[in-house]
């Protein structure tokens, strides 16, 4: 028996693959699950082209909402050859009745404790259309992801490594939790230390999870057991990191180089409504100060166009980015994803402008409250351009001394794909805001 696992690409890697910043740990996962006696491969459209003329006798497919509609014409096809097609990933979970139109089967949450059986079913010839995961499987004993599987040399950072899942918060817009449900799982030390050993500890390895500092007895072991290993490490946090000095000791005593942080707005009337009651707007600055003062740089991300905004934020956290000399940052437009509160809130008030969901990567897809769609697309593309302009880059360079790669390879990665799109768009095609240097 043969399998393939599949990464859609978004539409903006599709048109021009190029190198990722980070493997799908998720399917590689899922192939590690998949019996020994079933041969498995695995295509990441976002880096390679699919091979639709391989010989498969099965094929499933992860997605998430921006790469429901391409995940969907890429089962249709291999459907169409007579292959059988598994569906699953956080959209396929959220909304199973539409997935099915387009699988045999579909999986709803997390692979273990359904996987093995759905490889049964399929050898059996009994596929049912629905594998549901009723609880919340045990991170004990996880095998190590066939990391074997990916593209060689087609992502920026090769060691990922997940040690938890979930996240102990519950924001309105955010998909986590109602894929991983309201809890936070840890996995043990020691498995976690074992699979550290299998990866090139000189190289910067990057956790994957959703907020490593969920809970923070957990990650002050883990930060404590990683000190020997001598290793650089990046991963998402939550503000609450900079509440603990004996936490952030550890964490840049283990290596620590970039924190991942959702500030996401700089409104507080933005923040009672997504129900992300730990961020204080007045705190951000204090937060950013210590982290740094611990030689740990911070990469944010900001969500624009939330019902408090109006065109005055574009300017506002602009100048943000820069008075706090924030060393990177990313800033997206509020997407409404399926299964999320917002999106009910939003469907319900009849603000939600289309379920294409190949629009939700370039295009915003609802009603802005105090703005226009389309000033909440340019204005969101003025952020990105100024933040990354040369004066913006230099002026935030000042602070970064200890990790200074780090912080040109992040910077000039984000100013390039913004140039490549401004050049793009003068040879005809979608006109946007200038670049600003």
């Amino acid at each position: 028996m043969k399998l393939e696992l599949i990464v859609p690409a978004t539409r903006e890697n599709l048109m021009n693959r190029k190198k990722t910043p980070c493997q799908h740990l998720g399917l590689a996962l899922v192939a590690a699950l998949t019996p020994p006696e079933v041969e498995v491969s695995l295509t990441d459209e976002n880096v390679t082209t699919i091979d639709y003329q391989k010989e498969i006798d099965l094929v499933g497919i992860t997605a998430i909402t921006i790469t429901a509609k391409r995940a969907y014409e890429i089962a249709d096809t291999f459907r169409a050859k007579g292959v059988k097609v598994i569906l699953g990933g956080s959209h396929p979970s959220a909304l199973p009745e539409e997935a099915s139109q387009h699988a045999d089967a579909v999986v709803i949450g997390e692979a273990e404790g359904i996987w093995k059986k759905v490889i049964e079913d399929f050898k059996a010839n009994k596929l049912q259309k629905i594998y549901s995961q009723r609880k919340q499987p045990s991170l004990l004993n996880l095998p190590l992801p066939r990391r074997d599987l990916f593209f060689n040399g087609a992502y920026l950072f090769q060691n990922t490594i997940s040690t938890t899942r979930g996240c102990p918060y519950a924001c309105s817009f955010c998909s986590v939790t109602s894929f991983f449900g309201h809890t936070y799982r840890c996995r043990p030390i020691e498995e976690i230390l074992k699979e550290i050993e299998t990866l090139d500890r000189k190289k910067i390895i990057v956790f994957v999870d959703d907020n490593i500092v969920g809970n923070t007895r957990f990650a002050k072991e883990l930060f404590r057991a990683l000190i020997p290993y001598r290793i650089k490490w990046i991963a998402q946090a939550s503000i609450t990191v900079a509440r603990d000095d004996d936490l952030l000791k550890l964490a840049a005593a283990s290596g620590c180089i970039f924190l991942l942080i959702g500030f996401e707005t700089i409104n507080p009337g933005n923040l009672v409504a997504l129900g992300k009651k730990l961020n204080k707007v007045n705190e951000y600055e204090m937060v950013i100060k210590k982290i740094h003062s611990y030689g740990i740089a911070i990469h944010g991300f900001f969500v624009l166009g939330l019902d408090e905004d109006d065109e005055d934020v574009f300017e506002r956290t602009i100048h943000f980015v820069n008075k706090t000399r924030m060393d990177s940052a990313q800033f997206a437009w509020l997407v409404p994803y399926p299964g999320t509160a917002l999106f009910e809130s939003l469907n319900n008030a009849g603000r939600i402008i289309t379920k294409d969901w190949s629009q939700y990567e370039s295009n915003v897809v609802f009603d802005p409250k105090l703005m226009t769609r389309e000033i909440l697309q340019k204005g969101r593309d003025r952020v990105w351009r100024e933040v990354y302009s040369l004066p913006s880059i230099l002026r935030r360079w000042r602070f970064m001394h200890r990790h200074p790669l780090s912080f040109w390879v992040v910077n000039l990665y984000y100013r390039s794909f913004w140039l490549r799109k401004f050049r793009t768009n003068r040879a005809g095609k979608k006109s946007e805001s200038p670049v600003c240097f």
